[in-house]
């Protein structure tokens, strides 16, 4: 049995299960190799925007069960709301246990307030033609399914893996601006809230920076990547935030849940499998 890790926040964002990209399965060998006090989802976790009853295979399932297996050990786990989840928003406030749904969250660390919130609000597509960017999150979808057949053929001709849709961003111009306007934007706000770290997720790019803000202010921006591509989080220990990056096992992969309690979570599973149907 692996020995987990002991956290005191983890972050993940970006997940969008149900979606043929989502890293489902190197998903939950990383949270099955972690013990959080508080687990942040960070927007996007479930792809409702894509949502297919024909498509949501195990892998995608056992992240939300190993996610209520860790309620019941006692993390307390916030679902912040993004764009492709933005129908939970209108549950806002709803707690149940160790488990709640928000809009945003304050965290008042040992270092200082971490400011959390998915990042959406900051894109005009998302606000003025959203229409545009679900065409958009359908688009990167079947990139990412042909992004898995190049670098299948590609490593059976012995060369590398290649990235698509790293490609296609870092060709385009426009796209380096916005994530530069958006990391921006995000600590000048924080800078004049009096936050110490503000925590984003939405733009799929993992980092930590710090800024210096136009009144003089200092903030440490992070951004917890994605389980697409980067299979990212971010943690948080002892006053240090690092960026993990998961290499996921084939071999130590299992598929089942290690929790012997794994009945009391069940009130929790079947909330988020509601939450699923009513799409």
């Amino acid at each position: 049995m692996i020995k987990k890790r002991n956290i005191e926040v983890v972050v993940i964002s970006d997940v969008h299960l149900g979606t043929y990209g989502s890293k489902a399965k190197e998903l939950v060998q990383y949270l099955e190799s972690i013990q959080p006090k508080i687990l942040i989802l960070n927007g996007d976790i479930i792809d409702i925007w894509q949502f297919s009853k024909r498509y949501f295979p195990e892998s995608h399932m056992l992240v939300i069960k190993t996610i209520t297996s860790m309620l019941s050990n006692g993390t307390e786990i916030f679902y912040i709301t993004g764009n492709h989840d933005e129908m939970l928003r209108k549950f806002k406030g709803f707690q149940l246990g160790n488990f709640k749904i928000v809009n945003k969250l304050v965290l008042p660390l040992k270092t200082g307030k971490a400011w959390f919130f998915h990042g959406d609000v900051f894109d005009n597509t998302m606000k003025h033609s959203k229409w545009i960017a679900k065409l958009g999150g359908k688009g990167y979808d079947l990139l990412i399914l042909l992004n898995h057949l190049v670098n299948w053929l590609s490593v059976k001709m012995g060369k590398g893996r290649v990235s698509l849709s790293k490609k296609v961003k870092d060709s385009v111009k426009g796209v380096s601006n916005f994530v530069n306007w958006f990391e921006e934007t995000a600590s000048e706000i924080a800078i004049e809230n009096g936050y110490q770290y503000v925590i984003c997720g939405h733009i799929h790019q993992p980092k930590i920076k710090k800024f210096t803000g136009n009144s003089g202010g200092e903030v440490t921006y992070l951004n917890s990547g994605d389980w697409v591509e980067n299979m990212t989080s971010l943690e948080y220990n002892r006053g240090k935030w690092v960026i993990y990056q998961h290499i996921f096992l084939e071999k130590e992969f299992t598929s089942k849940i290690k929790n012997p309690a794994l009945s009391d979570a069940l009130k929790y599973e079947n909330l988020f499998e509601e939450l699923i149907k009513m799409n």
